[in-house]
């Protein structure tokens, strides 16, 4: 999310205008066919992706009774956030960015934008006063399962297709599991303020 991307590039884009040409030090990403990018290569794919492109791709990210009604926000050439679409429902989708690994766009509720914004600023805590919601039902990629301000990585943590509870759950109060898996539930940045719940299915 943030260049120390703990929810992957695209959200810091959302709410701190961040460039997607600044992937020239990012990892080379695994396209849809299995095949490798260059960060070049991803760079040059964000800059052709049309805005019915980027609508398909962010919409893909949560259930269609929220996408379809959620407004469209996306990076153009020059890194500056532009609304491709109108919402109406309070929930904002983005689509994939080129520059982090896998394939990552995702749809966030009010609450859910709250905690992110919270997040970019270093807070000592989140500010969103209930839980938030966000989607990424094409799944997504992070720097740490410990750390929401990791800067750097020697091994993604990947996810299958998941959405996000962004409360501070407690692992000994809740019993679910601090360890990254594929299925089931468990908690990233466990013993932080940012914690959150990782909820491994398409609901």
């Amino acid at each position: 999310m943030l260049r120390f991307t703990p929810l992957r590039a695209a959200l810091l884009l959302t709410v701190a205008a961040a460039s997607v040409a600044s992937a020239q030090a990012a990892p080379s990403k695994v396209d849809q066919q299995g095949g490798r990018m260059t960060a070049e290569a991803s760079k040059a794919k964000a800059h052709r992706m049309t805005t019915a492109e980027a609508i398909r791709s962010a919409t893909a990210a949560g259930p269609r009774s929220i996408s379809d009604n959620a407004t469209v926000m996306a990076a153009d050439a020059s890194g500056k956030m532009v609304q491709m679409r109108a919402g109406t429902n309070g929930w904002t989708c983005i689509p994939d960015e080129p520059s982090t690994p896998g394939v990552d766009p995702m749809c966030i509720d009010k609450q859910g934008m709250e905690w992110v914004q919270s997040l970019i600023a270093k807070k000592p805590k989140p500010t969103n006063t209930g839980p938030g919601l966000i989607y990424m039902l094409q799944g997504g990629s992070d720097l740490s399962a410990t750390d929401p301000f990791a800067t750097k990585t020697d091994h993604y943590i990947s996810s299958p297709a998941h959405f996000m509870v962004m409360w501070p759950y407690d692992a000994k109060t809740s019993g679910f599991s601090t360890t990254p898996k594929k299925t089931g539930s468990w908690i990233m940045w466990a013993g932080t303020p940012y914690a959150h719940l990782m909820v491994n299915q398409t609901p």
